[in-house]
């Protein structure tokens, strides 16, 4: 099987898909006091909701990074560099092992005070501060929750769409927190961003092919400031025997497919992507910090 030719959009979705979710979240985020922006620490540029903070308004809003695990030292140090330097304050987040996220429920809680002596003055009785995670799908917001309340109460699995539905759950006295499905934006008009998103798995998989999403990473991986390292661990990994030099990622892709899967290239894309989400090639960004201006 031939790869198919590249195509100027590698990744679409169908706006009907993500409406229903988009409403019911805008719907609840009326009543919500906190909102945590949960994102891929592989992907943070990708993985922001371009209209999250308009919708959010005057709500205070948690910039969390999920799955910093998944990235080098040295890019997180860059990143939070970043952020720092645009005013953002950022907490880094291991759903998987828990770290971070007690200074993240802290900070959530902290709104307590500010909520509560305002209601005092209306006469009103005190309540929990009300918190939503937010994100793309399948940035670790079910598993996030799941780690804040020390038991498996959210279904978390390592693809889209498990989520479907916002519920509530009372995390302590203080604290409520929505769970809420992952929602794409309408209409992505990066298609680089795109494909970020389908290398991380961020979206599902009927909305690109794993051939074409692979041929991208390739290419992104030649670009990245230790493009050597990563493609020998590619070498490795598949045992090739291109000149990695010289060849196109397309040669990448059709030798992986040859050698394991009979020539099935989007079998060889899915592996490549597979590998690279389950760490296979080791921890590193797909994203660089944007220059300053």
């Amino acid at each position: 099987m031939e790869v198919a030719s590249r195509s100027s959009r590698t990744v679409q979705w169908y706006p009907g898909h993500v409406a229903k979710a988009e409403r019911q979240l805008r719907e609840q985020l009326k009543v919500v006091d906190v909102v945590l922006e949960v994102r891929d620490a592989r992907c943070p540029l990708a993985t922001r909701h371009p209209q999250f903070e308009d919708w959010t308004g005057h709500r205070r809003r948690l910039l969390v990074i999920n799955r910093f695990d998944m990235i080098h030292e040295e890019d997180r140090l860059e990143w939070a560099q970043y952020f720092g330097d645009t005013g953002q304050q950022v907490f880094w987040t291991d759903a998987k092992t828990g770290k971070g996220i007690q200074r993240l429920v802290r900070a959530a809680a902290s709104a307590s005070t500010e909520i509560n002596t305002k209601r005092k003055k209306r006469g009103l009785k005190p309540r929990p501060v009300r918190a939503v995670a937010v994100g793309f799908p399948n940035v670790g917001k079910s598993a996030l929750i799941n780690r804040i309340l020390g038991r498996r109460y959210c279904d978390s699995a390592p693809r889209p769409g498990v989520t479907r539905q916002l519920r509530w759950v009372r995390v302590q006295d203080q604290l409520d927190l929505l769970d809420s499905p992952g929602i794409l934006p309408t209409r992505l008009q990066d298609q680089d961003a795109a494909r970020r998103l389908a290398m991380c798995n961020n979206i599902g998989t009927a909305a690109y092919s794993d051939s074409q999403v692979a041929i991208a990473f390739v290419e992104l991986c030649r670009g990245l400031p230790d493009a050597d390292a990563h493609m020998e661990a590619l070498r490795r990994r598949y045992g090739l025997q291109l000149d990695l030099d010289t060849c196109s990622e397309e040669d990448v892709i059709e030798e992986v497919a040859q050698s394991l899967f009979g020539g099935d290239t989007d079998r060889a894309g899915a592996r490549i992507l597979k590998d690279f989400r389950t760490g296979k090639f080791g921890t590193f960004s797909l994203e660089n910090p944007p220059e300053a201006k």
